[in-house]
C-alpha cells in the first residue's frame, strides 16, 4: 500500500481535517498490519511502549476527545490515561484484537463526529481538560497528538520487522525521483 498525496486537498477544513485522520489511521493499520502477535505486545527497551500500549492510549484519547465533542469536556471523567499504559497481562491475539476493537470504535467516533460538523459548529468552542480551545484549535490539538504516536507505531514496527522486510507506506528510500517524474508526468 503506498499512499500519497496526489491531489491538492482540500479548501473545506472539515474535509482536509478528515483527510489528514484518514491518512493517519491508514498509516497505523499499515503497521499493525506488517506485526504478528508477539510483536504487537514487544516492548524494544525499558521505558518505552509498545505498539500495544500506543495502540490502547490513542484509543482511550480518541474515545474521550470526540464523545460528546462539542457538548462535553474532552477529557472524560470515566477516562483513566494513566491505565491505558499499563502493559497487558495477556500477551495473545484475542488480546489484540480486543485493543484493535477499542481502537477501531475510537476511530469511528472521530469519523463520525467529523463528519457531523456544520460550517457553524466550526465557530464554536470546545474545552478539553477545562481548557477552551476553538474547534479549529481542539482538531489540530489532536492530528498533531495522533501523528506523533502513530509514528511512534511505525518506527517500532519497522524495528521489528526489520527494514529489509518493511512495506514502506510512503516512497520507498531511493525511489523519490522515479516518484515524482511520475506525479508531474515527465
Amino acid at each position: 500500500m503506498n499512499v500519497q498525496y496526489t491531489t491538492p486537498p482540500p479548501d473545506d477544513s472539515v474535509a482536509l481535517w478528515r483527510q489528514f485522520f484518514e491518512r493517519q489511521r491508514a498509516f497505523a493499520d499499515h503497521a499493525f498490519d506488517q506485526l504478528s502477535d508477539v510483536q504487537f505486545f514487544a516492548i524494544l527497551a525499558p521505558g518505552l511502549n509498545s505498539c500495544a500500549i500506543i495502540a490502547n492510549h490513542l484509543a482511550g484519547n480518541i474515545l474521550s476527545r470526540w464523545t460528546d465533542f462539542l457538548a462535553t469536556d474532552g477529557e472524560k471523567p470515566t477516562r483513566d490515561r494513566d491505565a491505558e499504559f499499563d502493559v497487558p497481562i495477556e500477551h495473545t491475539a484475542e488480546e489484540r484484537k480486543r485493543i484493535m476493537e477499542r481502537f477501531e470504535q475510537g476511530w469511528s467516533v472521530l469519523f463520525a463526529t467529523i463528519d457531523a460538523l456544520s460550517s457553524e459548529d466550526l465557530t464554536k468552542t470546545v474545552t478539553i481538560r477545562g481548557v477552551e480551545h476553538s474547534v479549529n484549535a481542539a482538531v489540530l490539538r489532536q492530528i498533531d497528538h495522533y501523528s506523533f504516536h502513530i509514528g511512534q507505531i511505525n518506527i517500532i514496527a519497522r524495528q521489528l520487522v526489520g527494514t529489509e522486510n518493511w512495506k514502506w507506506f510512503t516512497i520507498a528510500p531511493g525511489g523519490t525521483k522515479a516518484f515524482n517524474a511520475k506525479l508531474m508526468g515527465e
